[in-house]
Formats: structure tokens, sequence, C-alpha cells
């Protein structure tokens, strides 16, 4: 997915292909993932799992370092995802009834529309 980026710039110029950050889930907290946003040169906010956080305490000075976490840019990835599952509740948004990319992005942004006309 990562590789499908655009970061579309102000002024002239070819978007770039690299985000700044990269916010995700425990479920992404493993080595490989890390590692390889590492390698793209991205910074990146994973929370440690508890399992993986107490075999790494386990290990004592073998373990290694704690992974860097910011909790104050974790916490706008929370953002993020409560706005995707309130665009969810629309259900042709959930679903995807829509064929045709561009109708798709015209359904979404009228369930926006709605969202933000009710709030």
């Amino acid at each position: 997915m990562l590789e499908k980026v655009r970061v579309p710039r102000i002024g002239p110029g070819r978007p770039r292909n690299k985000p700044d950050s990269l916010a995700a889930d425990k479920a992404y907290s493993n080595g490989l993932y890390r590692n390889y946003v590492r390698g793209l040169g991205i910074r990146h906010t994973i929370p440690e799992k508890t399992d993986s956080q107490a075999a790494r305490l386990r290990k004592g000075s073998r373990g290694g370092r704690p992974p860097g976490f910011d909790e104050e840019r974790y916490k706008k990835r929370n953002t993020v995802e409560r706005a995707i599952n309130r665009l969810k509740h629309a259900r042709a948004v959930a679903t995807r009834y829509d064929k045709r990319g561009y109708v798709f992005l015209g359904t979404a942004t009228a369930a926006a529309l709605v969202i933000w006309l009710r709030s």
C-alpha cells in the first residue's frame, strides 16, 4: 500500500511518493514491518504488542531497546480511524456497491457531506 501513496506538492513538481510519517496499529508491530518502513526512511508510530514487550524484557539487555512511540501522533491516527468508521455507517460506502472508482468517490463525498452537515 505504501507504494501507491502520492503526496501532492504545493506548486509545480511531481507528487512525492513517500509520506513523512506512518501511524499503524499493533497488528503491524513486528520487526518485518518496522524494518521495511525504517528502510524507506519513514518515521513510524506503531505501539508494541504486550507479548513482544514481555519477550523483549525477558531477554534483558539482549532484548534491545524498546521501539520509539509518540502518543500524540498516535492520537491523531485514532481521529482518522473514527472518521473512517463514521463514513462506513453509510451503507453504500461500507459495502462498495459502486463498480467505478469515480462513482465510489462521489458516494464517499456525499456521505462525508452528510456527516459534516449533521455535526
